[in-house]
């Protein structure tokens, strides 16, 4: 759960603001000095800081972070600003899906009971969230589309003959189409080699060959 106390004066320039981070390049730390020269000099500007640190768009020691270089891309600025937003502010979430103005009091009431604020800091909290809520799309789910598993690839057949066995078969053992003989022959118990040599001149001629 979270519930951010930081909240500006000058709400209404929130939209401006954000607006300037799009179009110039992220500083390596954004200070007060860096609001000035983007053209947020007053002293109530400076809340915009602790806002941004607030979203997740700045470390705590005040550089960007990859969701304010997100931000930057225009054609994905109002999801990033609503995940940002939906994560910063989860408590009033859980209270309602959709907060819209008409639940102004019931979201002041939700910071006054938090943080145990009075009741203008309590306003300009809720306004601060509004300001940011207009800008923002909580709707979007980012796709994540999953990967496809391919089938392992089978080794293609050799032309005029079979696709090799599987790992795991048995190896040497031709496999051939049609019929398989499984031949048995019994050496006599002999010493004369010139018996082995015929039995297997004869194999060679009648079989292998």
């Amino acid at each position: 759960m979270s519930l951010p106390s930081v909240y500006t004066q000058v709400y209404g320039q929130i939209p401006e603001f954000l607006a300037k981070i799009q179009e110039g390049q992220a500083p390596s730390s954004f200070t007060q000095q860096h609001l000035k020269d983007i053209g947020f000099p007053s002293s109530n500007h400076r809340a915009f800081i602790p806002m941004l640190k607030a979203l997740g768009f700045l470390s705590a020691n005040g550089a960007p972070t990859p969701r304010y270089h997100a931000y930057r891309d225009k054609s994905q600025a109002r999801q990033v600003l609503g995940e940002a937003i939906k994560e910063a502010y989860s408590d009033l979430f859980v209270i309602k899906s959709h907060p819209s103005d008409k639940d102004k009091s019931l979201i002041e009431g939700k910071f006054k009971s938090v943080h145990n604020a009075t009741d203008r800091p309590a306003e300009l909290m809720a306004k601060t969230f509004f300001s940011l809520l207009k800008l923002a799309d909580i709707d979007h789910v980012p796709s994540v589309q999953p990967k496809a598993v391919e089938p392992p690839a089978t080794p293609p057949a050799e032309k005029g003959g079979v696709a090799p066995p599987p790992s795991g078969g048995i190896v040497g053992q031709a496999s051939l189409p049609g019929l398989h003989y499984n031949i048995q022959i019994h050496l006599p118990a002999t010493k004369d080699v010139e018996v082995y040599n015929a039995i297997f001149k004869s194999l060679k001629e009648h079989l292998i060959g």
